[in-house]
């Protein structure tokens, strides 16, 4: 794409702004749904696409537009809904305690034009109609996609899908656009129409984006996701209760989807004389070969993991295999290394940094260790943290959810439930801001607050109107309140 072009595509997303932010919840509720109800009409034809350009299975494809379509439903019930507005009215009050209070209205208000980074691994939930999409059309945002150079098909087609749909619903031309290339979305980043971005991808890239970001004359939020490690921790006591069924849950959670997943287990600790292995390699082995996402990924697992297995102290429990095919696509089974927990603090970012792919590290700790104190200083920020504990066993909670924007008691963190009460997020170097982008409060990263003072009726937005006529939920501060106070 061109310089010009891109700008051309800026000034639609500029342009579109008005009237896609003005547009009445019924309207951007409706567009939502229509969006859904396409994706759905579909199924066959871009599943079969994807499958094609990502190697992913057909079910979990499937899966995943089915996530992607329930997303979209799931925003337009909270644009109906409107509690996400936060409205609230402050009544004039000449006697309020603290001096006369001026009549004031708040709520949050859509920050103009969104750039969203579609990524690699998820080609329905996580691109061009993926969860970022949704919240930012939800808010009221028009939306331009930067596609993965992944799945560029299956891009170019659901944006077309999407946006007819979102058109016919009443949204503007220019609600939702789709670009190819990396010049194009950094070009579009430093754009000043470009009001905010989000990113899914590695912390290299996302790290190089957000400095950009924040280096522009007029610095914009950078919502990025950047990967994460996600230990489990795992006591003696659980260890007792139900080992092989948690070393098996732990290989199948590290294999699924070939380790592709931000969630996945880069980590499992276990006390020091832990008999693991066994269980370790007999659910390993059964693990069938799935296809890496494309060339470039293969390679950087094959380099990651030797490098981790290259570090002093490491052994390998299961040796999984990588096997290149004439196009230079890999395929992989899993690779599960193990180490003690001093080996694993010396080796640092080479056996530390999150390897993409179906690889993880068992690590041995002696009796007594401080667990809350290794996230601390090894796993300082991630999108999860597991604890399997066993019956009437304590864990130092608030501690460990300094560093995760998700604990899970028991389970495993792949699965991520597309429901409102979601955190998907973490503290760096999870993400470049604390925020989510699962779930209903992902829209929260597309307001920004704006305060009316004294201002006339009819030049309130609807949701601070005295009649209301969006009907929206509000708080009132009512005059003479603080007399009691």
């Amino acid at each position: 794409m061109t310089e010009q072009t891109t700008d051309d595509v800026a000034r639609r997303a500029a342009a579109a702004y008005p009237a896609t932010s003005q547009a009445a919840p019924a309207v951007r509720a409706d567009a939502l749904r229509r969006a859904a109800a396409t994706l759905g009409d579909h199924t066959d034809e871009l599943v079969a696409l994807a499958q094609e350009e990502t190697g992913l299975a057909d079910a979990r494809l499937r899966g995943e537009l089915t996530r992607t379509r329930v997303q979209l439903r799931l925003f337009a019930g909270v644009v109906e809904d409107g509690t996400y507005l936060d409205a609230r009215l402050d009544e004039a009050d000449p006697d309020f305690v603290l001096g006369p209070r001026p009549d004031l209205r708040r709520t949050l208000w859509p920050v103009g034009p969104v750039l969203v980074f579609a990524a690699s691994n998820f080609p329905f939930a996580f691109s061009v109609a993926g969860g970022d999409t949704a919240a930012a059309l939800a808010a009221g945002c028009p939306v331009v996609v930067k596609a993965h150079p992944g799945h560029p098909r299956l891009a170019e087609r659901v944006a077309a899908l999407v946006s007819g749909a979102l058109t016919e619903a009443g949204l503007p031309d220019g609600a939702l656009q789709r670009v190819a290339g990396q010049d194009a979305g950094v070009a579009l980043l430093e754009h000043p129409a470009v009001r905010a971005a989000s990113f899914t991808g590695s912390q290299r890239v996302g790290q190089l984006l957000a400095a950009r970001a924040a280096a522009r004359p007029d610095p914009i939020p950078f919502h990025g996701e950047l990967g994460s490690v996600n230990p489990v921790l795992v006591s003696a006591g659980a260890l007792r209760e139900r080992g092989d069924e948690l070393l098996a849950g732990y290989v199948a959670s590290v294999s699924g989807s070939a380790g592709q997943l931000c969630t996945k287990p880069g980590f499992l600790l276990v006390p020091e004389g832990t008999a693991y292995d066994d269980a370790v390699v007999a659910a390993a082995s059964a693990v069938a070969e799935h296809r890496l996402l494309d060339r470039a990924i293969a390679d950087r697992y094959d380099a990651r993991v030797a490098a981790a297995l290259g570090a002093d102290g490491v052994r390998v429990v299961h040796a999984g295999h990588l096997r290149r095919d004439a196009d230079g696509h890999g395929w992989a089974t899993p690779t599960i290394a193990a180490a003690p927990l001093d080996a694993v603090r010396a080796a640092g970012p080479a056996l530390l940094d999150e390897v993409f792919g179906p690889f993880s590290v068992v690590v041995e700790y002696p009796e007594g260790t401080d667990l809350a104190g290794v996230v601390a200083e090894l796993f300082p920020g991630n999108l999860t943290v597991t604890l399997h504990l066993g019956a009437r066993e304590d864990a130092p909670v608030d501690r460990l959810a300094r560093h995760a924007g998700r604990l899970l008691f028991g389970g495993w963190p792949t699965g991520v439930a597309v429901t409102p009460a979601m955190q998907h997020g973490g503290p760096w170097p999870a993400t470049t801001t604390d925020a989510t982008s699962v779930g209903t409060a992902a829209i929260g990263r597309f307001l920004r607050g704006v305060a009316y003072q004294d201002a006339p009726q009819s030049l309130l937005p609807p949701p601070l109107r005295d009649d209301n006529p969006w009907n929206v939920p509000r708080t009132l501060s009512p005059r003479g309140a603080s007399a009691a106070w």
